[in-house]
């Protein structure tokens, strides 16, 4: 068994083939180009036994990965984390992309159990609706607030805040700048047609999203606290609950489990500080609305401040633990998915 390890780029890919010692065998650089994923793969052919190891950067990654998935591959996904580790514990010093493709390669061949690479699915489709929604919400907020400044120099009112994403209020400033023709009346006008036209984007992929969540992750929505909009943001960064083996690994890949810093008799655990900050980031949205809407999520942060926690240490275990139910309402909504399509593929 050999391990192909690569250190990829926008132009080239570099692959680095070692044996099960470690020791480097060959090495070969292509374009990033379906013909020379093509050439790898037929350069490859000359060990039968092979596992590629692709550093996780799926910006980078994706394309090489399809094709080698597509062609039966096995392929793993190798952190940037442990690529580092690996070249900073090399004999050879420097930086170049053989020497990345090799600390790749030994990373996957010291670590067993990395995630196995498959083909994207609805997930990926769900996450890109909703970062291109955030993408717009925060364009929207750098126009509105220079709107707002050029409002305060025209002695216009200033609205309330977050209300100019509303109708009423996108209307009524249009009346206070109408027949301005100052030149900051004319760029307020124009700052507020472009929210308009945003707010009206926004809300077209809202629905489309929240359509797509009820559909695609019905049980997890069913959770007190997560709406669509959070729902679709953990199918998204999740990227395929199945990947995780556990209710522990995806509390670890999503930062909510504790780290531990203990030695000798004394047991003690620190907040992680890292993982997937967008996952942790809404599973803390789901236990701040708990806190206030669910009579559960109430009784478990009461119940944890009495047993002497501080409030933000009770908000860390509701959030470990509403990590665990996310990951087994994910797992079902999963499983439903597959019931659904064996009938289709029975028919077949």
């Amino acid at each position: 068994m050999v391990i192909l390890g690569a250190d990829l780029h926008k132009r080239s890919h570099t692959v680095v083939v070692i044996d099960e010692t470690g020791r480097k065998l060959a090495e070969k650089t292509v374009g990033a180009t379906v013909e020379g994923h093509l050439e790898l793969r037929r350069w490859a052919a000359a060990w039968r036994e092979r596992r590629w190891a692709l550093e996780d950067c799926r910006h980078l990654s994706r394309r090489l990965e399809a094709d080698l998935v597509r062609a039966g591959e096995h392929v793993v996904r190798v952190p940037p984390k442990l690529m580092a580790g690996a070249r900073r514990s090399a004999r050879e010093p420097g930086k170049s992309d053989p020497i990345d493709a090799l600390a790749v390669a030994r990373a996957a061949l010291r670590e067993p159990d990395l995630p196995t690479a498959t083909l994207e699915g609805p997930e990926r489709e769900l996450r890109l609706l909703v970062d291109h929604r955030e993408d717009l919400v925060g364009e929207r907020t750098r126009h509105e607030a220079r709107l707002r400044w050029y409002l305060v120099e025209l002695g216009v009112p200033e609205p309330a805040p977050r209300s100019l994403g509303r109708t009423t209020t996108q209307t009524a400033l249009e009346a206070a700048l109408a027949g301005r023709t100052e030149p900051v009346a004319r760029f307020a006008r124009a700052l507020l047609a472009r929210i308009i036209e945003l707010t009206g984007a926004i809300r077209v992929l809202e629905r489309e999203i929240e359509s797509f969540a009820r559909s695609f992750a019905p049980t997890l929505l069913a959770l007190p606290g997560c709406g669509p909009l959070t729902a679709a943001k953990l199918v998204g960064e999740a990227a395929g609950i199945g990947r995780f083996r556990s209710k522990e690994a995806f509390a670890r890949h999503n930062g909510s489990a504790p780290v531990p810093v203990w030695s000798g008799n004394t047991v003690r655990h620190r907040l992680s500080r890292g993982g997937n900050r967008q996952l942790n980031a809404a599973l803390h949205r789901i236990a701040i609305t708990q806190m206030r809407i669910d009579g559960r999520g109430r009784t478990y942060l009461d119940h944890r401040r009495t047993a002497g926690d501080t409030k933000t240490e009770a908000i860390r275990a509701l959030r470990r633990r509403i990590s665990d139910e996310v990951f087994r309402r994910m797992r079902h909504d999963e499983a439903l998915r597959a019931t659904e399509r064996a009938p289709l593929a029975t028919a077949a």
